[in-house]
C-alpha cells in the first residue's frame, strides 16, 4: 500500500509540474522525392524526445507544442536516406518553423546481420534477417512470417510472450509455461525458440521478460533448412534491441492490478564523436502477485549491448543478458473429477494447488557476438556466436495428475493425489553460425549465393538431480502405489488409505507452511549428464530475374545425442538428414507479390528416450514437410503490410504419453498428424494517426494415421479451428485533445481439445473441451512534452476463459479484468 501511495504521489507531482508548462512552438513542412512528389508515411522526429509524427498523403507534416531548446530533427523513410537538421526554439511564445526536405533513395542495405538497431518507431517491420539468413524484405521471403514490434509491446504494456502472441495468426498459448501452439503443433522446446537466429535451451516454467526485445518473429512452418532440427509448426525468434547511432533515452514505471510494480529503462546512442562505438542498456524489473492463488514473482533483466564499427566494412555487436525469475511454478487449475462431469467452474479460476513455502528460481544468461565484414561490394562474411545458460532450483507441492482413491481403488473426484518435487538442474548451449554471401550474375540472372556451416551443442552437466515424495504409506514404513487387492499392506485412517503427501481437498482448500521432513522421499536421483551436438552444411541461392525470385536451399544435418555423457556407460545416437527448401516469388505488381514454398524438417528422438527401457521404444525420428502458397502486399503508400497464406503441414512419428497407469513413462508413436489452414496478417498504418495489427487463422490440425482407430480424425490438443483478433490505435494531433490517443483490441479463440478429450470411465466416454472465448482490451494515452501517460484495461468485460489445458487436473485460465497504469519519460 505504501508503494502504491508513493507512486501516485510522484505521478500527481509530475502532472502538477506539467500543468504549469505551456509550449506552443511548431515545426512543419513537406517531404518530397527527387521528382517533387509528396511522400506519405515518412517519419519525422526530434532526436532523443517523444516528439514526432509522419507525413500525410501530400507529404505534409506538423509537430506541435515543442518546448524551448535545441534539437536535431531526424527524417527517416523506408528506402530513403536519413536526413538531419538542427533546429532551435528560444522561447515558448509560439514560434513556427517551416522546413521542407527532398529525400534521396537508399539503394543498398548496409548490414546482412542485424548489428545496428532498427530506427523505426512504428508497428511495421520491413526486413527479416533470419528468414533467409540474409537481410531480405519480408515481401520477398517465400514463407509466412508474423511479428510483433517493440511499439506494439509498449502500447499493449506486454511483459511476456504470452501477452503478445494474440497479435500473430496461428499462435496461441498451450499452458502457463514457455509453451505455445504454432499452426496446431505444440512448441515447448528449445528447438523451436531462437534468440537472434541462434538456438536457446528448453526452459521449464517462466517466460523471459521482453524489456530488451526489439521484435518477436514467428517463421511459420518447418525451418530445419535454416536452423537444423525444428518444430513443424514454426520457429519463434526473439530479436534483441541493438544500439542506435542516435541518442534515445527512456524510462517508464507501471503499476496496476494484482499488486503489480514494474520499471523499465532503455538508453542508447553513440559513445564517441566518430559515432563508431554505440551502446544500449535495457533494464527491467517486476514485482507482482497474480490472479492465481499463491502465485507471485520477482523478476529482473539486465541487458547491455555494444556495437563497434571500426571501418565502413566491418561491424561487430556484443550482447549480454542476465534474467532472473523468483516465484512459484503454476501447474494450473484443477477441477472436480470426471464423474462430476466437465464443469470447468467447479473450482474458481484463481484456484491453484501448492503450499505457501514452495518456490521456483530460474536464472538465464546469454552472451552473443556477431560479426559482419564486407570484403567487397559482392562478397561478405557473417558469423554469430551465442552461449546460453539456464538453471533452476525448484521445491513444489503438485498434483500427481490423478485423483485420490478409496479403499476399493475408486477415484474420489474432489480429492487430489499430491506429490512433492525438489529439483536442481542446469543446461548450457553453444551456437555458432558462419557463412559467406556472394552477389553475382549469370546472364540475366542475379544471384545472392550463401554458403555456410552451423554448429550447435547443448550440455546438461553433472550435478543436477531431484528427490520426490508421493504415493501411499505402507505398513512396513515405505510408500507404494495403492493396490486394493493387497489392502492389508497399507496404512488406513478413517477407512481410507493414507497418502504420503496429504490429499488436496478441492472443496475445502488449505494452504500451510509445509514441513518436508514429514514426508517419505522415495529416493534421490541424479540426472545423468547429457549432451547433444549437431552440425550442418548448407548452400542457398536467391535468384532474381525479371519479376521472379527463386530461393533454392539444401542442408546436410548431422545430429549426435549422447546419453550418460562423460561416464563409462556413455552411448551415442546418430541421426542424419538432408533437408531441402524451395521457394518462388512472383511480383504481380509494385505492391503485391505471390509466393509458393516447399520445405522439410526433422526432430530426432532424444537418446534418453530411445535408451529408456520404460519408454517402449525404439522410435523413428519425427519428420515433417510443408507446402505453402500465399500473397504479400503493401498498401496505403507502403505503410500497411498484408500477408495471406494457405498451407498443408504433415508430420510423422510423433511421440505422446501412452497414459498407462502402470507405467507413466511409457510412450507411443502416432503414425501421422496433419495441419491445413489459411492465415491472414495485417500490420502498419492506415493513416499517420491510425495504426493497426489484425490477424485471422483457420487451422485444422488432426491425427490422420494411428494404431488406435479411435484417434484418427481427432483434432490435436489445444489447436483451435479458428482464432484471430485486432488492435487499433488512433492518436489525435490537433485541437484541445492534441496528444490524446485511444486503442481498442479484441481476440477470439474457438473450442479446443485437451488430452482428456476422449476418456472412458465405467463404460462411459467422457471428455473435456475448453470453450471458445472473445476478449476485449482498451487503452487511453496522453502525450505531453516528453511524458506519456497510458492506462490499459485488459479483458474489458471480465470474460472467464481458459487459454489452454491438459486435463481435469491441469487447466490454464486466463486473467480476469485488470488494468495497468504507466508513465514514461523520454529525454
Amino acid at each position: 500500500m505504501k508503494k502504491t501511495l508513493l507512486f501516485f504521489a510522484i505521478l500527481l507531482t509530475a502532472i502538477n509540474i506539467l500543468a504549469q508548462q505551456t509550449a506552443n512552438n511548431v515545426v512543419k513542412g513537406t517531404i518530397t522525392d527527387a521528382d517533387n512528389n509528396g511522400l506519405q508515411g515518412i517519419n519525422i522526429g526530434l532526436e532523443g524526445t517523444a516528439f514526432g509524427t509522419s507525413t500525410d498523403g501530400q507529404g505534409a507534416f506538423e509537430i506541435t507544442r515543442i518546448p524551448t531548446g535545441t534539437y536535431q530533427l531526424v527524417v527517416t523513410g523506408i528506402g530513403y536516406k536519413t536526413q538531419r537538421q538542427k533546429i532551435v526554439f528560444e522561447s515558448n511564445e509560439g514560434e513556427v518553423l517551416e522546413l521542407n526536405f527532398t529525400l534521396l533513395e537508399e539503394t543498398t542495405l548496409l548490414q546482412t546481420v542485424e548489428i545496428i538497431g532498427r530506427e523505426a518507431t512504428t508497428y511495421r517491420n520491413e526486413v527479416s534477417f533470419v528468414a533467409s539468413k540474409t537481410a531480405t524484405p519480408l515481401k520477398d521471403v517465400p514463407q509466412a512470417v508474423s511479428y510483433v514490434t517493440k511499439e506494439i509491446i509498449a502500447d499493449q504494456q506486454a511483459y511476456r510472450t504470452s501477452d503478445i502472441v494474440k497479435n500473430m495468426s496461428g499462435v496461441n498459448q498451450f499452458s502457463f509455461y514457455d509453451d505455445f501452439t504454432l499452426r496446431g503443433f505444440r512448441n515447448n522446446s528449445g528447438q523451436a525458440k531462437m534468440v537472434n537466429g541462434l538456438r536457446s535451451v528448453p526452459i521449464f516454467g517462466p517466460q523471459m521478460l521482453l524489456a530488451n526485445i526489439e521484435r518477436l518473429e514467428v517463421i511459420k512452418g518447418p525451418a530445419s533448412a535454416l536452423f537444423a532440427n525444428a518444430n513443424p509448426g514454426g520457429t519463434i525468434n526473439y530479436v534483441t534491441k541493438k544500439p542506435l547511432n542516435e541518442s534515445r533515452k527512456a524510462i517508464s514505471f507501471t503499476t496496476g492490478s494484482f499488486n503489480t510494480f514494474r520499471a523499465n529503462l532503455d538508453f542508447t546512442g553513440p559513445v564517441n564523436v566518430n559515432e563508431n562505438l554505440l551502446f544500449r542498456l535495457n533494464l527491467g524489473y517486476e514485482d507482482a502477485d497474480s490472479y492465481r492463488d499463491l502465485q507471485k514473482n520477482k523478476s529482473y533483466i539486465i541487458a547491455p549491448s555494444i556495437s563497434f564499427l571500426p571501418t565502413e566494412k566491418t561491424r561487430i555487436n556484443f550482447d549480454l543478458v542476465i534474467n532472473q525469475f523468483q516465484g512459484k511454478l503454476d501447474r494450473g487449475q484443477p477441477i472436480f473429477g470426471a464423474r462430476a462431469g466437465t464443469d470447468l467452474r467447479s473450482t474458481p479460476t484463481s484456484f491453484a494447488i501448492g503450499q505457501t513455502n514452495d518456490y521456483h528460481t530460474n536464472n538465464i544468461q546469454y552472451f552473443t557476438l556477431s560479426l559482419n565484414h564486407q570484403f567487397s561490394q559482392n562478397v561478405s562474411f557473417n558469423a554469430s556466436y551465442m552461449k546460453y545458460a539456464w538453471d533452476e532450483d525448484l521445491f513444489e507441492h503438485r498434483t500427481s495428475n490423478s485423483f485420490a482413491v478409496d479403499s476399493l481403488g475408486n477415484q474420489i473426484p474432489t480429492l487430489m493425489e499430491m506429490q512433492v518435487i525438489n529439483r536442481v538442474r542446469k543446461r548450457v548451449s553453444d551456437n555458432l553460425t558462419s557463412y559467406f554471401t556472394f552477389n553475382g550474375k549469370t546472364g540475366n540472372l542475379h544471384h545472392q549465393l550463401l554458403a555456410g556451416i552451423d554448429y550447435i551443442q547443448q550440455v546438461e552437466p553433472v550435478g543436477g538431480g531431484q528427490s520426490r515424495a508421493r504415493r501411499y504409506r505402507t505398513a512396513n514404513g515405505g510408500t507404494a502405489n495403492y493396490n486394493p487387492a493387497n489392502a492389508a499392506a497399507y496404512v488406513f485412517e478413517n477407512g481410507l488409505p493414507v497418502p504420503n503427501i496429504p490429499h488436496f481437498d478441492l472443496q475445502n482448500p488449505r494452504y500451510v507452511v509445509a514441513y518436508p521432513h514429514e514426508y517419505i522421499f522415495d529416493g534421490k536421483s541424479s540426472f545423468a549428464s547429457s549432451k547433444y551436438f549437431t552440425y550442418g552444411f548448407y548452400l542457398q541461392d536467391q535468384i532474381s530475374f525479371n519479376k521472379w525470385k527463386v530461393l533454392l536451399a539444401i542442408r546436410q544435418e548431422n545430429y549426435r545425442d549422447i546419453a550418460n555423457f562423460d561416464l563409462p556407460d556413455e552411448e551415442t545416437i546418430k541421426q542424419d538428414k538432408l533437408l531441402p527448401r524451395v521457394g518462388v516469388v512472383y511480383e504481380l505488381s509494385d505492391k503485391i507479390n505471390l509466393y509458393g514454398t516447399y520445405t522439410e524438417s526433422f526432430q530426432p528422438q532424444s537418446a534418453s528416450t530411445l535408451l529408456d527401457p520404460n519408454a517402449g521404444g525404439p522410435f523413428d525420428p519425427l519428420s515433417a514437410n510443408m507446402w505453402e502458397v500465399g500473397a504479400k502486399g503493401e498498401f496505403f503508400k507502403s505503410q500497411l503490410s498484408a500477408n495471406v497464406a494457405i498451407y498443408r503441414i504433415e508430420q510423422n512419428n510423433i511421440l505422446v504419453n501412452a497414459n498407462d497407469p502402470g507405467n507413466p513413462d511409457r510412450l507411443e508413436q502416432r503414425g501421422q498428424e496433419r495441419a491445413t489452414g489459411i492465415e491472414l496478417d495485417l500490420i502498419g498504418r492506415i493513416t499517420p494517426n491510425l495504426s493497426i495489427t489484425a490477424n485471422y487463422a483457420y487451422n485444422q490440425a488432426e491425427i490422420t494415421e494411428s494404431d488406435d482407430e479411435n484417434e484418427i480424425g481427432r483434432i490435436k490438443e489445444n489447436a483451435p479451428e479458428h482464432q484471430g483478433g485486432f488492435w487499433a490505435k488512433y492518436t489525435i494531433d490537433n485541437g484541445v485533445l492534441d496528444g490524446v490517443g485511444f486503442a481498442l483490441g479484441a481476440n477470439f479463440v474457438t473450442e479446443r481439445n485437451t488430452f482428456d478429450t476422449f476418456r472412458e470411465v465405467n463404460g462411459e466416454v467422457l471428455g473435456l473441451t475448453l470453450p471458445s472465448y472473445t476478449i476485449f482490451d482498451a487503452a487511453v494515452y496522453y502525450q505531453v512534452n516528453k511524458f506519456r501517460f497510458s492506462v490499459n484495461m485488459n479483458n474489458l468485460f471480465d470474460k472467464t476463459h481458459w487459454v489452454g489445458g491438459y486435463s481435469f487436473v491441469r487447466l490454464f485460465p486466463g486473467a480476469p479484468r485488470n488494468f495497468l497504469l504507466n508513465v514514461a519519460y523520454t529525454f
